[in-house]
């Protein structure tokens, strides 16, 4: 019985949260990959101190 309970423990919960916290660290990734280009791309220009 125990092991049944841990196993819906697994995937009711850990599963989803795990999915979750991927996609988060993915999108942080790809976001800052993409700061960094769009920086060195558009260097010199006013509207880059207007970003903060």
């Amino acid at each position: 019985m125990i092991g049944a309970a841990i196993i819906v423990f697994v995937l009711i919960v850990f599963i989803p949260v795990s999915v979750l916290m991927s996609g988060s660290l993915g999108a942080a990734a790809i976001g800052f990959f993409l700061r960094n280009e769009a920086d060195v791309r558009h260097e010199g220009s006013e509207l880059v101190d207007l970003n903060g």
